[in-house]
């Protein structure tokens, strides 16, 4: 049986130094655990359009122009999901955990505090790298 891939945008909101994470809900998917914000892409719409439309709906937030980061492929048990995360900063608005069970800022040295999914190691290390200044 063949896995379905789910598109995912994913935003690395940035400000002070610190990254913006929120808590997945009790009953979702991964409940519990701590992600970037964001979410699954639509049917004829952009990654950029569904990391708008989600961090709005997510944390009711606004952003500039999000500039690709880096793209994850990870496999699940029972679906492959392919995370496009994107460096963002708030333009409007402050955020507040709609469609999360709470959200924080951290520092990237804090990450390992939180239990992520697995998909998010990748990227994760990439933004400690990113902030000690070490090449991968």
């Amino acid at each position: 049986m063949q896995k379905t891939v789910v598109e995912v945008a994913a935003g690395l909101i940035y400000r002070d130094g610190r990254y913006l994470i929120g808590r997945r809900k009790p009953g979702a998917h991964l409940a519990g655990f701590w992600e970037f914000p964001g979410g699954k892409k639509e049917a004829g719409e952009s990654f950029t359009e569904c990391l708008r439309r989600e961090l709005f709906e997510e944390l009711r937030i606004r952003i500039g122009c999000p500039i690709p980061y880096q793209i994850v492929r990870h496999e699940y048990p029972d679906t492959i999901v392919e995370l496009h995360f994107f460096r963002c900063e708030i333009e409007q608005g402050d955020a507040v955990p709609v469609g999360c069970e709470e959200i924080r800022w951290v520092l990237p040295e804090e990450f390992q505090q939180f239990a992520f999914p697995p998909a998010d190691d990748a990227v994760i290390e990439s933004l400690r790298r990113d902030a000690i200044g070490v090449s991968p």
